[in-house]
């Protein structure tokens, strides 16, 4: 799966670069390295890579406006963001511009590889897959789900949502009304063990309320369930 994928990391810390690099080529990736934001934009766009490893605070063009500009060309290559101080702010923000996952410095080299291994493989997958025409349209309240277009509609009005909103939404949807715990979605959407603490959860199911809620702060769709996860309700 690995041998001959690649991976571009947009990353101005030469030494750390260089690890990553090096982890990434141990499991048979082939890796290319930028060190500002200019040139891994360049990269990003023509250089066709499997995956981004991006880093937030890059010289010329920070990784804000990398990920910005790669999502508003169309660009759907999954992003790992490299988060420094790892506030919940930097988190959303990079959620927002359309990273698929994070890992904060200082990090474990192993969970950068494996988490990117789990974003390779899902976009691979969702590029292969096909949805039967039976199962194509979901609907709550005035929120409808096209599968085959992988459209969200609320009110008949389209939202635009990342990657991983949509994937998420449409696993908690299918949940009708269940509870479903943060691990499962975990599972079920970013491909993660049991194990690994992360609020990636949490990120997301706020920006899919402030997207699809009336009133965020008051959401009436999508429910917390109190120390196990979430449900939607009909």
């Amino acid at each position: 799966m690995t041998s001959g994928t690649r991976v571009l990391i947009i990353e101005d810390n030469r030494n750390l670069a260089a690890g990553v690099a090096s982890a990434l080529k141990i499991e048979g990736y082939q890796v290319d390295i930028a060190g500002d934001g200019e040139a891994g934009l360049l990269q990003a766009q023509y250089g066709k890579p499997a995956a981004i490893v991006l880093d937030l605070m890059l010289p010329k063009l920070d990784g804000y406006e990398v990920l910005r500009t790669l999502r508003r060309r169309g660009n759907a290559t999954p992003v790992l963001i490299l988060t420094a101080g790892g506030s919940e702010r930097e988190k959303l923000r990079g959620f927002r511009y359309g990273a698929d996952d994070y890992v904060v410095k200082p990090f474990s080299i192993l969970e950068l590889v494996a988490r990117l291994g789990v974003l390779i493989r899902r976009s691979a997958a969702s590029g292969q897959s096909t949805t039967s025409p039976a199962t194509d349209h979901d609907r709550v309240g005035d929120i409808e789900i096209h599968q085959n277009s992988r459209t969200v509609l609320r009110g008949g009005i389209p939202v635009p949502l990342r990657p991983k909103e949509y994937e998420l939404l449409v696993a908690l949807v299918r949940g009708r009304g269940a509870v479903i715990s943060r691990t499962d979605l975990l599972a079920q959407v970013w491909g993660m063990s049991p194990d690994v603490v992360t609020r990636t959860v949490d990120i997301h199911v706020a920006e899919l309320r402030r997207k699809l809620e009336a009133d965020p702060a008051r959401p009436r769709r999508i429910l917390t369930v109190r120390k196990i996860g979430y449900r939607v309700a009909p």
